[in-house]
């Protein structure tokens, strides 16, 4: 998995904690550690699908456009992320005759289609605004 996801839920609860619910690109990446370009190309597909919005202009920046109560982080892995748990990498070569060689990359896709389906499972259950709470009671 690339850290898109990470970055993105970051930058989500970073503009729910905000009071006014909006941040430059530079202030997130400021607080996420990373450069401005990867936020705004992150930002950029979040935009696209209804998460933020942004304002242009002197004071402007990304806005939370959506409820850190409902949205899941199933939703934003769905955004940003889906089919990163499966590597790039295949194993084996299925025009060998041996078993093993020309079967382990089936195999391997379907346990990390299942995995997948798993851990968005389990991302449901949790929201940004809980994320934000769980944040907010670290020691």
């Amino acid at each position: 998995m690339n850290s898109d996801f990470t970055i993105a839920v970051h930058s989500l609860v970073y503009l729910a904690y905000l009071p006014d619910h909006m941040a430059s690109s530079e202030s997130i990446a400021t607080n996420v550690c990373t450069n401005a370009a990867r936020i705004r190309k992150i930002m950029s597909c979040l935009r696209n699908h209804g998460f933020v919005r942004t304002k242009e202009g002197i004071g402007g920046g990304y806005i939370l456009d959506c409820n850190s109560q409902e949205v899941s982080l199933a939703d934003i892995y769905r955004t940003v992320s889906r089919g990163s748990l499966k590597p790039n990498w295949c194993t084996g070569d299925p025009e060998q005759k041996c078993i093993i060689s020309s079967n382990t990359q089936v195999v391997m896709d379907q346990i990390f289609n299942d995995a997948e389906l798993y851990f968005e499972k389990y991302l449901e259950n949790i929201t940004l605004s809980s994320v934000l709470e769980k944040i907010k009671h670290c020691p």
